[in-house]
Formats: C-alpha cells, sequence, structure tokens
C-alpha cells in the first residue's frame, strides 16, 4: 500500500463493523461444536446468505432488522447444508453472532487515532442493539463515536441514504471522511458515494471488477494510520 497521506487529508474515519471490526467467520467455532466438519461452510454459507438478504430487501424497496435478517441467513444456510439446526443451536449461534471476535489490531488504531485528535465511528448495516453489545463486548465503547446504523433510514448499503449518515452525524463533506471497509462491494459503494475509501482485503481477494477502485487497499487495519497526515 501506498503510505503517503491521502489528499485531502481525512478528518475523520469511518468504519464498517461486521468483517472489519468484528470477525464474521469466528463463528465458525460454535458451528464446528454443533456441526463437526461443517462449521466453517456454515459460517461461510451464513454471511452469503444474510448480505444476499440485504440487497434483496433494498432492491424491493422493503426492509427488516439485520438481526432478522442475520436469524434467516442462518436457517437457510442450514437448509442449503442439510444440517439438523434445532432451537438451541439456533440460539448459541445467534448468540455467538452478538459477541463476535474483535481483530487484534482494533484497540491499538483507534487509541492512535484518539491520540492524533482524529474520530472514529461505526457506519454500519447491523441494528443498534447489535452493535452496542458488539462493541461492549470487545471493549471499544471508549474508543468510538459515532456509532451509526442502516436502521436509522430503513434501508442497506450500498444505498446512498446509508452512507449520508456519515457527513450528516460529523458535519464534514464525505471526501474528508476515510471509510474503511473488509467488504470489497462496500468499499466501491463507498467510493461511489464519494468518501475516502479504504478496502481492508484481509483475504486475498481479487479486486471488484467495476470501477473506480478504493483510494487504498491493504492487509489490515494499521493501513487506516498510513491514510493520514503524521
Amino acid at each position: 500500500m501506498d503510505k503517503l497521506p491521502l489528499s485531502p487529508a481525512p478528518e475523520a474515519v469511518l468504519f464498517d463493523a461486521y468483517g472489519t471490526l468484528f470477525d464474521v467467520y469466528s463463528v465458525a467455532l460454535a458451528a464446528e461444536q454443533l456441526f463437526a466438519g461443517q462449521g466453517q461452510a456454515l459460517a461461510l454459507a451464513w454471511r452469503d446468505k444474510q448480505i444476499d438478504y440485504t440487497r434483496l430487501l433494498s432492491m424491493s424497496g422493503r426492509y427488516q432488522p439485520f438481526w432478522d435478517i442475520t436469524r434467516a441467513g442462518l436457517r437457510h444456510a442450514a437448509a442449503r447444508l442439510g444440517l439438523a439446526l434445532d432451537a438451541a443451536g439456533e440460539e448459541r449461534l445467534m448468540n455467538q453472532y452478538r459477541h463476535l471476535s474483535a481483530f487484534p489490531e482494533n484497540r491499538d488504531v483507534l487509541l492512535a487515532l484518539r491520540e492524533r485528535g482524529i474520530r472514529a465511528g461505526i457506519l454500519s448495516n447491523g441494528d443498534p442493539q447489535m452493535l452496542d453489545v458488539a462493541i461492549k463486548s470487545a471493549g471499544l465503547s471508549d474508543l468510538i463515536n459515532p456509532v451509526l446504523s442502516a436502521h436509522s433510514v430503513q434501508c442497506f448499503k450500498t444505498d446512498a441514504r446509508v452512507y449520508q449518515l456519515g457527513p450528516d452525524a460529523l458535519g464534514l463533506p464525505a471526501r474528508k471522511i476515510l471509510f474503511v471497509s473488509s467488504n470489497g462491494w462496500d468499499a466501491l459503494g463507498a467510493t461511489w458515494f464519494g468518501y475516502s475509501t479504504l478496502w481492508v482485503n484481509r483475504s486475498g481477494q481479487p479486486p471488484e471488477a467495476l470501477e473506480p477502485a478504493p483510494c487504498r487497499t491493504a492487509t489490515n487495519l494499521r493501513a487506516v494510520l498510513d491514510c493520514l497526515p503524521a
């Protein structure tokens, strides 16, 4: 990644939550305990269907809370893999989703942003309650403000109404906000909207074939600091 600061220099940073700050695939361990040999497959299929449902609802002008979509995605993924998911197993996995593992570099990066006087928030598809539990579970409550949820506009990313929550809350134009996501489609949507963008490509995925590319690409959140003035 180019380590020269972005221009114009970001005055605030907004992080996507799921996949970016919190590891959505950390549910695979609990899933493996329930379904030996199928934990990773279930975690992958669950995430894919969860995102599919956000797109289906948004394209159809409908809305359901992200928590409900997450549950529906789990049920579909289990059925697709032929797994006998009972009520107790479902609740165990849903509770695990409330407390996803945070990536290890999160706190150091957020502390560094605070030391530089750079405001750091979240802009997520997640429901406010989901985000509150995840942030508190990770011990990051003192380092993240604002926490912006798609629930407030009753649609999901990549709808411009969701991305607009950032400039409205921060009082800054999008180009002066660094939007950080591990989801290539989200980084693309934010770039279209006008944010400065950093795609954290943790798993070495190919870039989206649609243009423009994100402003920067890296493999972990520490790259956020390279986008800012020293």
